[in-house]
């Protein structure tokens, strides 16, 4: 009993169960997670006690956190990843039945709400879902199947400054939108494709430090202000231009920034699907209808955010790019800031996708890292060949990727160890366990003045990138009249649209 109740027993039991073979070599075992068995979540009607279908300002978010942590200690556990601009903490809930720490082969995810601080519909519905998830744990068989083998963190708002100036019944517009030293939370994200020298903010720089600490493996970030589940890439590459248009690169930037050009990831398949799973599971996203006669429709639900229109900075890209993790961006009301009497519907048509959701992190592969000796090996890095974003193993050896069927190779690699290359199937629906052991270096006699020494191969990048394009860095410098009215108009475009 005393093992069970550890880390080091957990990870002890679970290397027992995969000690057949990984010592020699790596394998993969298909398991269908008990989900597939499941009955679908049930409808859920909120004790109105605790929460209503009402906004709340930060002090009554900040009781109901509260009141919810202590009325479930074994089920949540709260916490605050920093300040805003005007000191109001950032508070992430944990829902699961292992809230506290993390459990050995269990993934964590979130959920993000109101980086903008005017849509504020994904704030009350992340809110509405952390009481969903408590008072369902011990009646609803698919939450219990949820929380038992996932950690589930949710930041309800990102911008609680921008929230506080911000006025129900404003469906488009900017205030509020930014933080309050006035800038866009969306933006403000290191890019991949071109230099982004915004100036960092604390709010951004809290969920950085967030995301670098915990191995997230799926995240959702929710908006309003359009009906669509967007993917990566937001950005686009300079090389994809309007041919004959361009006569300097700022006059390129600001054509190409409205030429609706899908930038697609390496991961391309997996993210279509993800946002799928949200978009059928929504009641009314997968038609693609449009919010207005003006805003575009999209097909099934779901967009590639370049495609929609490219902006720098974002958050989900950011995610996916330096740590792996699969990030969309869920737009889930037409109007930015409806009125309080829409959130039941709102609840109603959001509350099946916000949880299949997060159901996606168990799709895929997932396993660990040992050395020759069995134990685990943190920060391997491991890539998909094929996909040139990769992802890195956790302290105890772990990791993650969502991927659909096929057949797969994996390249694991780690400071000290021989590389590896690693072949895996993985089946609809079925989770693959693959146990990857790496090998010492080996000894290498008489290699430089200092006698015997040891081979090591080149040391794998913390994060697995896409080679940045020279044009990138180059484009990123552009200053001038042009370069200011493409500014503007991106500006103009996301304070419509989203």
């Amino acid at each position: 009993m005393i093992l069970r109740n550890t880390i080091v027993g957990q990870l002890l039991l679970l290397m027992l169960l995969y000690t057949t073979e990984y010592l020699c070599n790596a394998k993969t075992v298909s398991t269908e997670p008990l989900s597939m068995a499941l009955p679908e979540p049930r409808a859920y009607l909120p004790d109105a006690q605790n929460l209503d279908f009402v906004y709340h300002d930060h002090e009554e978010l900040t009781r109901f956190l509260r009141a919810t942590s202590a009325r479930y200690p074994n089920l949540t556990a709260l916490y605050s990843i920093g300040k805003s601009i005007q000191g109001r903490d950032l508070w992430v809930m944990v829902v699961s039945s292992s809230p506290y720490e993390h459990m050995v082969g269990k993934p964590d995810v979130k959920y993000v709400g109101n980086i903008h601080g005017n849509e504020p519909v994904g704030r009350e519905m992340l809110l509405h879902l952390i009481q969903y998830f408590v008072s369902s744990y011990n009646t609803d068989q698919y939450v219990k199947w949820l929380l038992d083998n996932t950690r589930i963190h949710i930041l309800p708002t990102m911008n609680p400054d921008g929230y506080a100036v911000s006025k129900e019944g404003t469906c488009d517009g900017g205030q509020g939108r930014y933080n309050a030293r006035g800038f866009d939370l969306n933006r403000n994200f290191p890019d991949y494709f071109k230099q982004n020298n915004k100036r960092g903010q604390p709010e951004t720089d809290a969920v950085k430090d967030w995301i670098s600490k915990i191995q997230f493996v799926l995240s959702g970030s929710l908006h309003g202000g359009a009906l669509v589940a967007s993917y990566p890439y937001d950005n686009t590459p300079n090389s994809r231009l309007l041919k004959g248009i361009c006569r300097s690169s700022a006059l390129c930037a600001m054509f190409q920034t409205y030429s609706a050009a899908p930038s697609l990831t390496p991961d391309d398949d997996v993210f279509k699907h993800l946002s799928l799973v949200y978009a059928r599971n929504h009641a009314k996203m997968s038609r693609g209808v449009a919010c207005k006669s003006a805003t575009p429709a999209f097909e099934n639900g779901i967009t590639n955010g370049a495609a929609w229109y490219p902006l720098t900075g974002g958050m989900q890209d950011y995610n996916y790019v330096w740590y792996g993790c699969m990030e969309i961006t869920l737009e889930i009301s037409c109007c930015k800031f409806p009125p309080a009497y829409e959130l039941k519907k709102y609840w109603e048509d959001n509350q099946l996708s916000l949880i299949k959701f997060l159901a996606e992190a168990h799709r895929g592969v997932q396993g660990f890292v040992f050395d020759p000796a069995g134990m685990p090996i943190e920060r391997a890095s491991i890539k998909i060949k094929g996909r040139d974003v990769g992802f890195q193993t956790t302290k105890y050896g772990e990791f993650w990727r969502i991927l659909l069927p096929g057949y797969y190779k994996a390249e694991v690699f780690a400071e000290g160890y021989a590389p590896r290359e690693v072949e895996f199937v993985i089946v609809e629906q079925h989770p693959t366990l693959l146990n990857v052991t790496l090998q010492a270096s080996k000894r290498v006699e008489g290699v430089g003045a200092g006698g015997p020494s040891f081979y090591r191969p080149m040391q794998a990048p913390q994060h697995y990138r896409p080679g940045v394009p020279p044009y990138a860095t180059a484009a990123s410098n552009d200053n001038g009249i042009l370069s200011t009215i493409s500014n503007g108009l991106n500006s103009l475009y996301s304070n419509i649209f989203g």
